[in-house]
């Protein structure tokens, strides 16, 4: 962190301290610059207590003095904070694209784990293309390979446009459009505001839902790649100010109740119905088919345990021959509304291309939206319904 002994600690000072707190940052350097030209002490004193526990040094660059102690610092800190894990998945989230005449594509960006090799296969996502790396860079040299925690640059023989926010990786992540986090705030905001996420280079608006303690879960607008550990930002749309921030708790989690959302008003006692039985092992064993099918289902095999799935509340029917995991539903309505609410409507063919799935599957799920009453049909698109879309 910069100071200047002139200005000393300055309101985008407390922006960026914010943004450290919420990645977790702990260990660092302050360096109070034009000491030549002012007393140090006001903007030291000011910038401990911003960021107790982080070295201060004073140096100007005119004069030269404290240079050699920034850079003894900086090493000292350097050797307090563990390495990248190599072992994980290689994960290089990009934050530049870019195209070299007879190369081809180049992406830049910090590998955030695992290792970057020459010839490896790969994919990018969110768009899901597959890509081959030709070569690697690290500090404008060619390597063979590049290990998490470098800055790296990767020429990628790929499909498809690739663009900032997009994550190379040959790991088994999935794009997901629900958080569960661990959040801790400078400025609290209310349940149910919509605010940007920031993970990697990517971010998205999103509602924030409450769910109990410091539990939250953010339903995104847009994808994001996480995974369990990872660290968010969490700002304002307008001011972009940091609220706080956190760790991702699951990168893909069903979708929970508000525990602010009001139960419905009480109604009259029901004579007690009989014990539901448990799920049987056929069944429970369907369901798992069902889930991992996601919004492609296959067509009905066995209506009688379909039928013990639905009381169950595990599946739904989608149609006279199909029926579809429950958790695989909620995913397509969450991205129903999150297209409707930034596009103003979704046609048939945006919600294959969105789904990257089938004309049939497609149609089958708006058609089950209408029938549920979240959407309403207006000619080849489909809108929310008034109800819905005039909610908070």
């Amino acid at each position: 962190m910069v100071v200047a002994a002139d200005d000393g600690v300055m309101p985008q000072t407390r922006e960026h301290a914010a943004v450290l707190a919420a990645l977790g940052v702990e260990v660092g350097v302050v360096a109070v610059t034009k000491s030549d030209l002012a007393d140090p002490e006001r903007a030291s004193i000011e910038a401990a207590e911003l960021l107790p526990g982080a070295e201060i040094v004073a140096v100007s660059s005119r004069t030269g003095a404290g240079l050699d102690a920034l850079r003894a610092a900086l090493e000292a800190a350097a050797s307090r904070v563990a390495s990248r894990a190599a072992d994980g998945p290689l994960r290089l989230h990009v934050d530049r694209v870019f195209t070299i005449r007879g190369a081809g594509t180049v992406v830049t960006g910090t590998l955030w784990s695992g290792t970057a090799v020459k010839g490896a296969q790969v994919s990018v996502l969110p768009i899901g293309t597959r890509a081959r790396i030709r070569a690697v860079e690290v500090h404008d040299q060619p390597v063979e390979r590049a290990e998490a925690g470098q800055r790296v640059a990767l020429n990628l023989v790929a499909r498809g446009e690739i663009s900032r926010g997009d994550v190379v990786t040959d790991g088994a992540l999935a794009p997901t459009y629900r958080i569960d986090a661990a959040l801790e705030w400078v400025e609290r905001p209310k349940d149910g505001a919509r605010l940007a996420v920031h993970h990697g280079t990517r971010e998205s608006a999103a509602r924030i839902v409450a769910l109990g303690g410091s539990d939250f879960q953010l339903r995104l607008e847009k994808p994001l790649i996480p995974m369990a550990g990872d660290r968010l930002v969490i700002r304002s749309l307008a001011p972009p100010n940091t609220l706080g921030g956190g760790v991702i708790i699951d990168p893909a989690p069903r979708r929970h109740r508000s525990r602010l959302e009001r139960p419905e008003p009480e109604a009259p006692p029901e004579p007690p119905k009989p014990e539901r039985a448990p799920l049987s092992e056929p069944a429970r064993a369907l369901g798992e088919r069902l889930r991992d099918a996601g919004y492609e289902p296959p067509l009905d095999a066995d209506r009688d345990l379909l039928t013990e799935l639905r009381e169950h509340g595990r599946a739904v029917r989608l149609g006279p021959t199909m029926h579809i995991h429950t958790d695989a539903l909620d995913e397509v309505r969450d991205r129903v509304i999150a297209v409707i609410e930034r596009d103003g409507q979704i046609t048939l063919a945006g919600l294959r291309d969105e789904l990257q799935t089938s004309r049939k599957y497609a149609q089958a799920l708006l058609e089950h939206f209408d029938g549920e009453r979240l959407t309403l049909r207006r000619g080849d698109a489909r809108v929310l319904r008034r109800r819905r879309a005039s909610a908070p």
